[in-house]
C-alpha cells in the first residue's frame, strides 16, 4: 500500500462511549470500557485510528462530515450496563456535540419527568434521529418543537415522518400534532390529526 501521512490528535471518550476528532468534528465509537479516558487518534486520508498507553483499542475508516457518529456495534456495552450509566448530563453533552437547539430540546424532556430515568427513553429516541435522518433534519425539527412547545420523541418522530421540518411557519401551525400528554394548558391547535379522531 502507497505510504500515508499521518496526523494524531488528543481527545477525551465522551459519555456515549465516542471520541471526538476535532480536525472533522465527527465522532468515532470506542470499547465501552474507555469512557472518560484521555486517547490518542492517529489519522491519515482514508483511516482512524485510536490508542490508549499505547494500545490500538479502535480502527475506522475516517468520515469527514461533521458530527456524524461512526460506531462499531462491538463496542457498545450491553444494554443493561449501558442503561446503569444513563445520566442527564448524558443526553445533554450528546445533544450539545449536535446543535444547541438540540440540547434545549433534550433539557426540556428532561425537565418535564418527575425523574429524570423517565425521559431517557425519550431522549434516546429523539437523538437516534441525528443518524437516521441527520443532524441538520433533526436541528430543525427540535427548533419546531421548541417553538410550539411542545417536547416529546413523538412530536420530532411526527415531524420527520411528515417532513414538516421543512414546511413554512404558516404550514407548520396547521399540521402540528396533538401534544401526548395532559400537563399542557391554554393551547388551542386545530388540525388535520383533530379532524381524523
Amino acid at each position: 500500500m502507497r505510504y500515508q501521512f499521518k496526523k494524531h490528535f488528543y481527545a477525551r471518550v465522551i459519555k456515549n462511549g465516542h471520541v471526538n476528532l476535532g480536525p472533522d468534528k465527527h465522532y468515532y465509537s470506542v470499547p465501552y470500557r474507555f469512557i472518560g479516558k484521555r486517547v490518542k487518534l492517529l489519522y491519515s486520508r482514508t483511516i482512524v485510528e485510536i490508542y490508549s498507553n499505547y494500545e490500538r483499542i479502535a480502527l475506522h475508516p475516517r468520515e469527514k462530515n461533521p458530527y456524524g457518529y461512526t460506531t462499531d456495534k462491538e463496542h457498545m456495552a450491553s444494554a443493561h450496563r449501558f442503561k446503569s450509566d444513563w445520566t442527564p448530563d448524558m443526553f445533554l453533552n450528546w445533544a450539545a456535540s449536535i446543535h444547541e437547539d438540540v440540547r434545549l430540546y433534550i433539557l426540556q424532556i428532561l425537565e418535564r419527568k418527575q425523574h429524570p430515568e423517565q425521559a431517557y427513553k425519550s431522549c434516546l429516541g429523539v437523538l437516534g434521529f441525528a443518524k437516521k435522518a441527520g443532524n441538520d433534519r433533526l436541528i430543525m425539527a427540535c427548533q419546531r418543537g421548541l417553538s410550539y412547545g411542545l417536547y416529546s420523541y413523538k412530536t420530532i418522530q411526527t415531524i420527520l415522518e411528515n417532513k414538516m421540518d421543512n414546511y413554512e411557519e404558516s404550514i407548520f401551525a396547521d399540521e402540528l400534532p396533538m401534544p401526548d400528554h395532559g400537563n399542557i394548558r391554554e393551547k388551542t391547535i386545530t388540525n388535520n390529526h383533530l379532524k381524523q379522531q
